[in-house]
């Protein structure tokens, strides 16, 4: 009866595990077991300079260039969320972050962009909505048109990471393949401030918003995450 028990837990486990690396179709219900909010809605457990992020009527934004951290790192999870862009909005959503403060080599962004301002639409597609920033483009630009809310479901499970954009899976990104800090798999070039080979970031890290980058302003709500 032991030996049932143990084997009856570990196939339980390994079934946890393969649905988790199961490519979402589409968004989760956060209502359910196992989701909580990403930050209070007062931000006593979120790491941000004072005065520059503000939590009211249900919308975080952000007044100048500077993310918002989660107080505890998270390993492998499922983050759940709704964004609206500005005119020419440039932000992101940070994972895997082991600096805080030197962020951009230390982490995976993932990016937002009002892909229909001409700085984002002229840009490399690996810099657009739904991109893994300068590493991998989305399969398609599926955001909406500024002043329109977006949904955004971000999964980390080990080395893979996979984005639904609008209830669509618009990219999926297996982190074992970037190897270089220079060139991505496709040929493409890092931008140079990336230069540590995403392959080698640590799995386990903070999770972050950036700001009101390039002039423009960014808003969420309904930020919620469970833990795999």
């Amino acid at each position: 009866m032991k030996k049932l028990l143990v084997l009856t837990v570990i196939l339980l486990g390994v079934a946890t595990r393969l649905l988790a690396q199961t490519p979402p179709k589409g968004h989760p219900n956060p209502s359910g077991a196992g989701w909580k909010p990403l930050f209070a809605t007062d931000l006593s457990d979120a790491s941000y300079p004072k005065g520059i992020w503000t939590y009211e009527e249900g919308v975080l934004t952000a007044s100048a260039d500077k993310a918002i951290w989660t107080a505890q790192p998270y390993g492998d999870f499922v983050l759940d969320l709704f964004f609206k862009t500005a005119d020419g909005t440039n932000s992101g959503v940070v994972v895997h972050c082991s600096d805080t403060t030197n962020w951009i080599p230390n982490s995976v962004e993932i990016q937002i962009a009002d892909d229909y301002a001409k700085q984002w639409s002229e840009a490399p597609k690996n810099w657009q909505c739904g991109a893994f920033f300068g590493h991998q483009a989305p399969t398609k630009s599926n955001v909406k048109r500024p002043g329109e809310w977006n949904r955004y479901t971000v999964t980390c499970q080990g080395k893979m990471i996979y984005i639904v954009l609008n209830n669509e899976l618009v990219n999926t990104i297996d982190l074992t393949k970037f190897t270089s800090a220079k060139t991505n798999p496709d040929g493409s070039e890092v931008p140079a401030w990336l230069n540590k080979p995403a392959a080698d970031l640590p799995l386990r890290g903070y999770i972050g918003l950036q700001g009101k980058h390039a002039g423009a302003p960014i808003y969420f709500r309904n930020m919620k995450i469970k833990e795999l």
